[in-house]
């Protein structure tokens, strides 16, 4: 009896997935983490079902790895599908609080306190709320690079992770019971990638097999976290989610979102001047060559579509030479990008 129990608690239940389902859009926007989508949708469901707990967070989520595996782009993807737009989100740079005295910019000088009616504060009840849309009334709240900030930061979020409450500068409380609530974060990143890429030794030589259970890349993760964090702050978080770095497959998958970006831009900004775009197998492989990179992740490909499409193409719509209607095509010839035009 014990073995059967055991094996049914280990399993989740499967269903057959509704194309339109947050699961579904999430799938669409967010390519190579599935482990991601897994551990969010959970805590948006029991929100919707009336089920989140009561006096703190839906959810608090930490998110590790590599820089361009995604993280960022997680909440943003989560942001549209809840909302309609990526913007609907309160994302607050770490990297801006790295001084103790920063930190009052989160709650703004106490009365009393030069510069107390100048420095508004940036975790509001109204920004809150202001995140939030007609479809969804869950407001993503992002601090990302939380590594960065100062102790100080850390502490505060203590009270917002735990109660869901952050009383400010003016002794005015903010309620954060209807927000989900990430943390990103770098570190364990070099570690990650030696795993699965290690950079000396005999193990270097060796091709890797995609690792297919996450436990040592979750451990790497999880013993960073530790060393950095206080167990306080570490035990108020639901759920810590490890990105692994990107493969080849999930870049081909990335590479076909920024052509239809393009693409879509290209029609909605130029109108009757709009064009089409194509690229032949040579030259998506040596896009593909060229920027998929382990230690940048999706960033790199991002940045070798801009340099070697976006911007020659830019060049020739700012020189009158791509006639609406034509279409523009990336090719590839000997280890060289070339731009075609088909009228």
């Amino acid at each position: 009896m014990r073995s059967q129990n055991n094996s049914v608690r280990s399993k989740r239940p499967q269903f057959t997935e509704d194309p339109d389902s947050l699961s579904a859009q999430l799938r669409k926007r967010l390519v190579g983490q599935p482990e991601a989508i897994e551990t969010i949708i959970p805590f948006v469901q029991m929100h919707q079902a009336g089920l989140a707990p009561e006096g703190r967070p839906i959810g608090v989520a930490m998110l590790l790895g590599p820089t361009g595996t995604g993280k960022t782009r997680t909440v943003e993807a989560l942001a549209e599908a809840l909302h309609g737009s990526s913007k609907n989100m309160l994302k607050v740079d770490c990297g801006e609080f790295q001084m103790e005295h920063e930190v009052a910019k989160l709650i703004g000088a106490p009365p009393g306190y030069l510069g107390h009616r100048e420095t508004q504060p940036m975790l509001t009840q109204a920004k809150l709320n202001s995140a939030t849309s007609d479809n969804c009334d869950v407001s993503l709240v992002l601090f990302d690079e939380i590594e960065k900030a100062a102790p100080s930061m850390t502490r505060l979020l203590l009270g917002i992770l735990d109660k869901a409450t952050l009383r400010l500068g003016d002794n005015s409380t903010v309620n954060f019971e209807n927000t989900l609530i990430f943390l990103t974060s770098n570190l364990g990143a070099a570690a990650i990638n030696r795993i699965n890429k290690p950079d000396f030794g005999f193990e270097a030589m060796v091709p890797r097999e995609p690792l297919e259970d996450g436990s040592k890349v979750q451990s790497v993760g999880m013993a960073a976290v530790k060393r950095k964090f206080s167990p306080e702050f570490v035990n108020r978080i639901d759920s810590v989610i490890t990105y692994k770095p990107l493969d080849r497959a999930a870049c081909e998958s990335i590479l076909e979102h920024i052509f239809a970006n393009f693409a879509r831009m290209i029609q909605t900004r130029l109108g009757l001047r709009a064009f089409k775009l194509q690229c032949t197998p040579a030259g998506r492989n040596l896009l593909l060559d060229v920027g998929v990179s382990v230690e940048f992740g999706a960033r790199e490909l991002k940045r070798t579509v801009q340099r070697n499409f976006i911007q020659p193409v830019a060049a020739l719509v700012a020189q009158n030479k791509v006639p609406p209607g034509s279409t523009v095509i990336l090719d590839a010839k000997g280890g060289e990008f070339t731009i075609l035009l088909r009228h």
